[in-house]
């Protein structure tokens, strides 16, 4: 703990400081909470995310068998365009989202290939804008894991350094100026019985 002056300006300045630090500290603690949580619903959005596409692959296999038929070409069919990324502020922290998002699907004859390919298309964009939330989702929860450890070393700091610092420094400052106050009121006592005394024996 660093070394404080035992003066009444300081004793002020702690008490000052006390207060600020217990004002701040619940809007800080609010702060993480909703963090925390929001970094719960990331991760639960990952998971889900993760899951559809395993799915969709499943059900693509499932429902359309022929898809192993390698005559059938149809890689290129589908690829991503343009993706427009906005921001969102969540207890004051810029999360990545998703504005805009741009599926192109490449026109093909559908006299040459068989019927079951728009049902493949329609799959492969699904899964392409899935992939997509895969990666934003898992930017916004690096980002949240983040500013969750900071925030949190923030509140310790409050709550385990700055605040017992404060309250330590206002009980040793208000012991000391006691002392003082008590050293000067036996001075002047004895000060007086002195004078008494000293004009007693004229």
């Amino acid at each position: 703990m660093a070394r404080v002056p035992l003066s009444k300006s300081q004793l002020r300045k702690e008490k000052d400081n006390l207060t600020s630090y217990r004002r701040y500290l619940p809007a800080l603690d609010l702060k993480r909470q909703q963090l925390m949580s929001e970094r719960v619903r990331a991760a639960r959005m990952i998971g889900d995310a993760e899951a559809k596409v395993a799915g969709a692959a499943k059900a693509a296999g499932d429902a359309l068998p022929m898809l192993a038929d390698e005559r059938i070409d149809v890689s290129g069919l589908v690829t991503l365009g343009e993706v427009r990324f906005g921001v969102e502020n969540v207890a004051g922290i810029r999360l990545p989202v998703i504005e805009q998002l741009e599926i192109i699907q490449k026109p093909y004859g559908r006299m040459v290939r068989p019927h079951w390919v728009d049902a493949v298309v329609a799959r492969l964009a699904e899964a392409i804008r899935l992939r997509i939330e895969v990666d934003i989702a898992k930017k916004r929860l690096a980002i949240l894991e983040k500013a969750v450890a900071t925030i949190t070393q923030r509140v310790n700091l409050f709550d385990k350094v700055l605040i017992p610092e404060a309250e330590a420094n206002i009980r040793r400052i208000n012991v000391y100026l006691g002392d003082n106050e008590r050293a000067a009121v036996v001075a002047g006592k004895i000060a007086k019985r002195s004078r008494t005394a000293a004009g007693g024996a004229r």
